[in-house]
Order: structure tokens, then sequence, then C-alpha cells
């Protein structure tokens, strides 16, 4: 049997005291790709934030990478967050660090200590992302699918279980967004990890085909035989 990275039963997603999503059911395997879909103010924001515990699960039941969201405190958070790679929309790198920089600082927050596997760590992630002569580069410095490449490669530093991705192609044209999407899909199969991948972008669901979830009228539905 698959290991079950994402596993929500009956959950009931709120934003303060209003409820955003009810009797939420689904899990995620190891490896599996997944769209969420949904208009704006459906839910997804608010059911990616309860898997990255920027909002508590009050209700229902929820296990992300062995934690339990329902027990949950400030110690145990940091802990989930380093099994878990997060890619936004408007890259929230650092503006003032280098590429080199950006990465760094995760490493640090996240308890890397040896010297040389920290720079081994670097030059294998920006190699794979096919950045590493940019390593120098500010972020104002490289093109939007730069930025997001740098993003990526974030995000895989600690070889997650889940990468969460919000909108990771919303703001790039086309042709980069195909780019972006090929090598996600291809770093996540080389380290084995699951893709929770939220868009609105149809073309890119065309193009590279998965399992799909949406969120409609306050409940999420599986659609794994969905065609857009």
């Amino acid at each position: 049997m698959a290991d079950i990275i994402v596993d929500l039963k009956q959950a009931e997603i709120f934003q303060g005291k209003q409820s955003i999503l009810r009797d939420v059911n689904f899990t995620l395997t190891k490896g599996e790709f997944a769209y969420l879909i949904g208009k704006t103010g459906s839910g997804k924001s608010s059911l990616l934030k309860t898997l990255y515990a920027d909002l508590p699960l009050q209700q229902g039941r929820g296990n992300v990478a062995d934690f339990d969201l329902t027990k949950l405190n400030r110690r145990s958070i940091p802990k989930l967050r380093r099994k878990l790679g997060i890619i936004f929309q408007d890259f929230n790198l650092l503006s003032d660090r280098s590429v080199y920089h950006n990465l760094l600082f995760v490493l640090k927050a996240t308890g890397w200590k040896d010297r040389k596997n920290v720079e081994t760590r670097i030059a294998s992630i920006l190699s794979k992302v096919g950045l590493l002569d940019k390593k120098e580069s500010m972020p104002h410095e490289l093109s939007g699918g730069e930025q997001q490449r740098v993003v990526i490669a974030r995000a895989l530093l600690n070889r997650p279980e889940l990468i969460i991705a919000d909108e990771p192609t919303g703001n790039l044209d086309p042709d980069t967004a195909d780019e972006i999407m090929k090598l996600l899909r291809e770093l996540a199969t080389e380290h084995d990890a699951t893709v929770l991948f939220a868009t609105h972008d149809y073309r890119i669901i065309e193009n590279f085909p998965a399992r799909i979830i949406r969120c409609n009228k306050g409940r999420v539905m599986d659609e794994e035989n969905f065609v857009v």
C-alpha cells in the first residue's frame, strides 16, 4: 500500500469563525501529483493554508507527512514545515540577497550547520534548476521564469515529502509556464515528492493531465476522471 502523505477526513476549513469548506475528505499518496482547482473565493488557498498550518484545523481529522493537524503547536509547526516545500505565485524571494543567500537563509533556518553539506546542497539544487551560473545574481536581475526556478529550488532544498504550489505559473507567459511545469514535475518525480498544485490555468491541465481536486460551493470534490 502506498504511503499516505495527506489525509483529511470530515474536515471543516475555517477562516476565523467563518466556515469555508465542509466535509473535506481526500488523500494524497507518496509521489502523487494532483491539481487543486476552483473559482476565486472557493476556498483553495484556505485549504492549502490548513495543510501547511497557517490556519488551524478546528474540526475533523487531518494528517500531513505524519503530523496530526489537530495537535500542532509552536514547536511542531516548524518541524512539519521542514517536510514541506511551498511555492507561491509572487515568488517571495528576499530582494536584498543573492540567489545563493536566499537558499542559504532557508538551510540555516531549518538547522543545516555543516558548511560543506550546505555548499554541496545549494550547488546540487541550482544545477538541477539550471541556475548554477546565476547563484550570485540578485532577484531583480532575473526573469520571472528564472525567479520561479529559484523558488522551486528553495522548495526542494530539504527534500520535502509534500510540495504545495499556489498558482506558481500565474504570473508567467505560457511558454515559460510550461517550462516551469515540466521542471517541477521532473524534480518532484526524482525526489518522489507529492505535489498539490493549485491553478486557474486550464491550459496547463490540458497539457499536463493529472488527478483533479475541485473546490466548489463549500465542498471539495475529487474528479479523478474529470476532463477539462
